[in-house]
């Protein structure tokens, strides 16, 4: 491994007496470049000169992407910040440096942080700093929810009571509009109608609708604004909790108005974003885009913007991934393609099976179970029979289903659905689930 140093301090004392210590005798490393901005790290980065690079907290344009495309590069990252400011050092953990140094502990605490994150970044990957939840962590206890599903506008909340981080659920399907925000915006309504905290997020950046569904203005920033944040490092439990409408009982953070804002919604930040998302809510409803592929990155040869990174971030922090697909021929058809191609780009995700509009005119039960079961291996959570009539209205009327058509099927199987969820769920409701959900016809969800 290369010995090379790059250093970006901005001028400051502490990058002068840093060179100087490092350019002595006897000194095992040795700076390569001082860097006068990020884009000449990240080019100096790339060519493998450097092992480490020491970066200011105040440098410019330092963002979770830069840091991401260091460690990419096979770079240590160490960030120098003032050491009477508690606010650059929290900026520097915010955008993922975890090895952190004071200006005033001289350059010789520097130089040995450089040698530690050398020595520890071949052996374990340098994440962010920030603290993520346990990704098995169960859903939190019951607490108080409003009684109406009235959009009140941005939520304006003081910072949340300490307590267990949340669950994560990402709702995910194949192409062919299976019916995933129609799944996680009741899901989550329904999870919130159990008493607990909710969040619901808009992921998804080919045509991401929560927002009509609730009938919320498209001009909110919502997830997009949280990504710019996390990306500074300025995000924190406040001002996400400024970016999310309050719609009854259920926190909403809006998606993308238009499908070009795609870049906006950084895989980077996604992590960041997230993790306080854990904070303010018992479990978060991530509606996730339909594309996995990772083609992209054969088709340039830089570190071009990704449009799907975003969906394999999410799936990556989620700590359940449900896989909703159209139960008819086709709907089955790219589901058992779906989800073949997303185990051979995360291995590690191990989706459960929902399956939606449900028709005894298409397929039955049974034979629609023992298809996902014979053809993926994985697990039918539940089958949703279709309403077209109560979904209508639902989406007409920018309501959950629970509001708008309560003694709907579609509405009682995904109720059924929440509970099994459920921390208090007893053994075999799953199973339960995915049985008593069907048989019945109905019409047809968005």
């Amino acid at each position: 491994m290369s010995d090379g140093v790059l250093t970006a301090g901005g001028g400051h004392q502490w990058e002068n007496e840093l060179v100087g210590a490092l350019s002595a005798p006897g000194s095992q490393l040795t700076v390569v470049r001082r860097c006068v901005d990020v884009a000449e790290v990240l080019a100096v980065a790339g060519t493998g000169q450097a092992a480490a690079v020491v970066l200011a907290a105040d440098l410019r344009q330092l963002t979770s992407d830069v840091i991401q495309r260091l460690r990419s590069s096979g770079v240590a990252v160490i960030g120098v910040h003032p050491g009477d400011d508690p606010a650059g050092r929290q900026r520097l953990e915010r955008i993922g440096v975890s090895m952190l140094v004071a200006d005033d502990l001289g350059a010789e605490a520097v130089a040995d942080a450089i040698r530690t994150a050398v020595a520890e970044f071949g052996s374990s990957d340098q994440g962010s700093s920030v603290s993520l939840a346990d990704p098995r962590s169960a859903l939190g206890a019951n607490s108080s929810r409003a009684s109406a599903m009235d959009a009140t506008g941005p939520v304006e909340l003081s910072a949340p009571t300490p307590r267990p981080p949340g669950r994560v659920i990402a709702v995910w399907g194949p192409t062919g509009a299976p019916g995933r925000t129609t799944i996680a915006l009741n899901l989550a309504a329904e999870l919130a109608d159990q008493g607990m905290l909710t969040m619901l997020v808009d992921a998804d950046t080919y045509g991401g609708v929560v927002s009509s569904a609730l009938g919320l203005l498209d001009e909110s920033p919502g997830l997009a604004g949280a990504c710019r944040l996390a990306a500074n490092g300025r995000l924190d439990a406040t001002q996400l909790a400024a970016l999310c409408w309050q719609v009854g009982p259920i926190r909403v953070l809006s998606g993308v108005a238009r499908a070009d804002r795609w870049p906006e919604v950084r895989p980077s930040a996604i992590p960041v974003v997230l993790t306080l998302a854990r904070q303010q809510a018992e479990v978060v409803v991530v509606d996730c885009g339909f594309a996995v592929e990772t083609d992209e990155e054969i088709s340039y040869d830089t570190a071009a913007p990704r449009r799907n990174g975003a969906t394999l971030a999410v799936l990556e922090e989620a700590d359940l991934v449900l896989a909703v697909g159209s139960c008819d021929p086709p709907g089955m058809e790219r589901l058992v393609r779906g989800l073949a191609e997303l185990q051979l780009v995360l291995p590690g995700v191990f989706p459960r099976v929902v399956l939606n509009r449900q028709r005894g005119s298409a397929a039955g039960v049974q034979e629609s179970v023992g298809a996902v079961s014979r053809f993926t291996g994985s697990e039918v959570m539940a089958v949703i029979p279709e309403d077209r009539e109560a979904t209508d209205r639902a989406w007409r009327d920018g309501l959950p289903l629970s509001q708008a058509a309560p003694a709907s099927r579609t509405r009682t199987a995904i109720a059924q659905l929440a509970r099994a969820l459920s921390p208090q769920a007893p053994s075999g409701t799953v199973e339960s689930t995915a049985r008593r959900s069907g048989g019945q016809r109905g019409a047809r969800s968005r």
